[in-house]
């Protein structure tokens, strides 16, 4: 039996039309059988004709520009990249992705992605040490290696995770688009191995770029799928003949992506506002309990500021974190804590010769409130929508409030007092802290599955691996949190025939509660990239 395919009389069958279609070429068999009959051809000459004549004149640079009807995702340009950089095994600098329809849309677009080399790159923004270039004359954002300390801060800020770590060398690398061939007029690797030519350099004006990013900023103009471009400007061109349709999702957003633990942050946060709220709290205990409180938040704090060098790839060259000061908080936060240690060193020697005065103990609180900021900001301007604001900033302030006043008050009780102010301000700072906690986890409902359509929302996503995929760590943070924080300090305004085997109780479940939030702070925090492609 046939089947008519079209009504004016077109008798073939659907086997006739797949046979039909099979035989179409694919773009690398085009660029073979074109190959193959014109051996005579200039190739570099014919690759040269996918980048610009001449330099950008002044007020444009260089960008990437994707045919989306032309690439089959075939990964071509991924293996020319990473065999003509040199990268390492699992180092990649071009990826591939895809988007797709919804329900019973059938439709299905490859993508192949790269540094965007964005006209306002959060990569250089954030960079403690400079390591970032943005050439005045291409527009293209280079990494530099030897100015690379490792500090990985370059991968938060940028919402496309375009930065890779190397292990092996302890640094972070990254597309530079092939700049040294650019220019002797060589085409990059990913433009010459692309069989089907869909990727080419152009120059784009950076005026334009702001305008059509920063004007628009209530739509994604740049592409589905893909995280805001009104955040650094990304200069990359996805063009097609034909219009994508809505509601596409990306071939990765049903995919569980756990981020790293970054233990020496962990580390570093939580005992560095341990020590900032041991000093706030320090002038308010009687003198007796003093030293003793005053030596917990110093050894806090420096324990705190060594472990985060563990973080680093590159931890010799620690000394040049402060040169990007003016722009990264991450600068601005190494610079306040570091000159907050040496006040809390001269308080603290203060305090055990008798010579404290509040003027001490006020310069050293507030240069420790200005390090915790820098700390919350660190993470806010990431744009991270599960660490912006009271997410990040709200959350360390809360960490230093309960953990400040439950040293204070451990300190109080071996001087032989019991100080209940302290006590409340713990209880009020855990129950704050602990509910607003508490609401973030309703972000997410209580049956929901990463396989529903349409995909979670970020806040949703993070709450979802917090609540079903870390349930009992959760569990236990919230268990250690509402047990120190509130139920025994209050039992301890009662008689107790230990007090301070209790203070230090609670000071210590305080703390594990704290650490135990932190980590799930970097574990669980979803991101959005560019869009990724299907895996098993």
């Amino acid at each position: 039996m046939t089947t008519p395919l079209q009504d004016s009389g077109d008798t073939r069958t659907l086997i006739d039309a797949l046979l039909e279609e099979q035989r179409d070429l694919t773009a690398v068999e085009r660029f073979a059988r074109w190959h193959d009959a014109h051996p005579d051809k200039n190739l570099s000459a014919s690759h040269r004709a996918l980048i610009p004549l001449s330099a950008p004149k002044p007020g444009e640079q260089y960008a990437f520009e994707v045919d989306l009807d032309r690439c089959s995702g075939c990964k071509s340009c991924v293996t020319a990249c990473h065999a003509l950089n040199g990268l390492d095994e699992n180092e990649t600098w071009r990826g591939t992705g895809l988007l797709h329809g919804q329900g019973r849309s059938s439709f299905q677009q490859t993508i192949t992605t790269a540094c965007h080399h964005c006209v306002e790159p959060g990569c250089l923004d954030g960079c403690p040490v400079l390591a970032y270039d943005k050439d005045p004359l291409t527009g293209i954002v280079r990494h530099l290696d030897d100015q690379c300390i490792g500090c990985q801060y370059c991968i938060l800020m940028c919402p496309y995770e375009v930065p890779k770590y190397s292990e092996k060398r302890g640094i972070v690398r990254k597309c530079d688009m092939c700049h040294q061939r650019l220019a002797h007029g060589e085409a990059p690797a990913c433009v010459q191995a692309c069989p089907s030519e869909a990727i080419r350099i152009i120059t784009v004006e950076q005026e334009s770029v702001r305008k059509d990013y920063r004007d628009v900023a209530a739509t994604n103009s740049f592409l589905p799928c893909s995280p805001e471009p009104a955040i650094t400007l990304p200069t990359t061109r996805y063009i097609s003949q034909k219009s994508l349709p809505s509601g596409l999702i990306a071939g990765d957003a049903h995919e569980t992506r756990l981020q790293p633990a970054h233990w020496p942050l962990v580390w570093m946060l939580v005992l560095t506002q341990l020590g900032v709220g041991g000093f706030a709290f320090l002038p308010f205990v009687f003198r007796a309990a003093q030293p003793a409180l005053a030596t917990v938040a110093l050894a806090a704090s420096l324990l705190g500021l060594g472990g985060s060098v563990f973080h680093l790839g590159q931890p010799r060259k620690t000394w040049r974190a402060f040169l990007g000061w003016r722009r990264s908080w991450l600068s601005r936060e190494i610079i306040g804590f570091g000159v907050f240690a040496l006040s809390a060193i001269a308080t603290t020697a203060a305090v055990y010769f008798g010579r404290a005065t509040f003027a001490w103990f006020l310069s050293t609180t507030l240069l420790g409130i200005f390090g915790v900021f820098c700390s919350g900001m660190v993470y806010h301007v990431t744009q991270r929508e599960c660490w912006r604001g009271e997410l990040s900033v709200g959350r360390f302030f809360g960490t230093t409030a309960v953990l400040g006043a439950a040293a204070a008050q451990c300190a109080a009780e071996f001087s032989g007092t019991t100080n209940v102010v302290f006590i409340l301000i713990l209880v009020l700072a855990s129950v704050i802290k602990l509910s607003r906690e508490l609401t973030f986890l309703r972000a997410c409902p209580d049956d929901a599955d990463l396989d529903y359509e349409p995909p979670l929302g970020l806040r949703a996503r993070n709450a979802f691996l917090m609540r079903f995929r870390f349930g009992m760590i959760l569990r236990s943070r919230l268990a250690f949190g509402w047990i120190g924080g509130v139920v025994l300090p209050l039992f301890s305004i009662l008689f107790i025939s230990e007090p301070r085997t209790l203070a230090i109780a609670i000071l210590l479940l305080c703390l594990a509660g704290e650490f135990i939030e932190r980590f799930l702070f970097f574990r669980t925090v979803a991101v959005s990239g560019m869009p990724g492609g299907v895996h098993a």
